[in-house]
């Protein structure tokens, strides 16, 4: 009881606290904490998720709500917090570009969560027709020269789904998955095409012979000859995409994704720009898991989620972008 005393007493004190140096630092600088992070941040993640924890922290309600209004409602926004604020617009016309900028960011990428989420929770229908268009697609981007012989077919295995109708394989991401997937086969063909062909038949293990058999390797010649005849383990190519789907998003819906999202988006993020992460986000887990080599296929959550770790401490950096190494985003390197 008594720690849970300390605790909510502190909490108030550090609370109150910072409120008077807000307020002090307010009269000594003649300009509120949105105007200074404005003004002492550069455009990115690292300015936007700040304006976002100010108005998020305000005990303004009308400053707390207007992260979730509607884009349209964007304008007249801005122009309730510099009247609130007792900001002169005139004086300070950057601010209010500014500020526009960032909360097209932050409801734009609450409004990617919903759109993703709809997405994700809509099931493959193979009566539907423009499911079945999407899915025919995603065979002739990435099998061009193999015309599938039948819609129930084995021959789906090849680009690795589970079964004879890879409808069943949508379940965990729903159209999510399949969306994802034809974007990725369909905008970046030539990297997709080759992730395939990688997967059904891995490149030898990255072991040099000069290196290997040096008089300072760790390896007898008995044990090189057996070595190099070992191949990487290879995986099911949709499989994997659907699970780097649920990867990608689990960062969105977490928020880790904003630091990137905030950097490459000028305004709001669309689905585009999430499709695009996976992209990356594939190319990337498909070198990492050549890198680490796994024994088995049984080792796929260990990887992955290694994977996952890995791009969680890159997010950290507020500064971070997942720079894309396909065609899809050459836009976003050149922005």
């Amino acid at each position: 009881f008594f720690r849970m005393f300390v605790q909510v007493c502190l909490y108030f004190y550090c609370k109150c606290l910072w409120r008077c140096l807000k307020f002090v630092v307010r009269k000594l600088t003649g300009r509120c904490e949105l105007q200074r992070i404005c003004y002492n941040t550069k455009p990115g993640a690292a300015r936007t998720m700040k304006i976002e924890a100010s108005l998020k922290g305000s005990k303004s309600k009308r400053l707390q709500t207007s992260v979730s209004v509607h884009p349209d409602a964007i304008e007249k926004t801005i122009d309730d917090i510099m009247e609130l604020k007792r900001i002169n617009p005139d004086i300070n016309p950057q601010l209010g570009v500014s500020l526009q900028a960032c909360l097209l960011q932050i409801v734009g990428y609450r409004n990617l969560i919903a759109e993703v989420e709809k997405l994700r929770r809509e099931p493959y229908d193979s009566e539907n027709p423009q499911h079945e268009e999407m899915l025919l697609k995603l065979w002739k981007c990435l099998k061009p020269n193999s015309p599938l012989k039948a819609r129930i077919s084995k021959q789906w295995c090849e680009i690795g789904f589970q079964g004879d109708d890879p409808k069943t394989d949508f379940r965990g991401m729903g159209l999510l998955g399949l969306y994802n997937l034809v974007y990725f086969a369909e905008w970046d063909t030539e990297i997709a095409q080759q992730v395939l062909s990688d997967s059904l038949q891995p490149k030898y293990s990255a072991w040099q012979y000069q290196d290997l058999f040096s008089p300072c390797s760790q390896f007898s010649k008995a044990e090189w000859e057996k070595k190099k005849f070992d191949k990487a383990i290879g995986y099911s190519f949709a499989i994997v995409g659907i699970n780097i789907t649920d990867l990608a998003y689990n960062l969105l819906v977490s928020g880790a994704l904003k630091t990137h999202f905030y950097n490459v988006a000028p305004e709001a993020p669309t689905l585009t720009h999430f499709q695009q992460t996976f992209c990356y986000l594939m190319h990337e887990f498909h070198k990492f898991w050549i890198e680490e080599d796994p024994l088995d296929i049984m080792e796929f959550n260990r990887v992955r989620e290694k994977f996952h770790k890995r791009i969680l401490k890159q997010l950290q950096n507020p500064e971070m972008a997942l720079c894309p190494h396909f065609a899809a985003s050459e836009s976003l390197i050149n922005m």
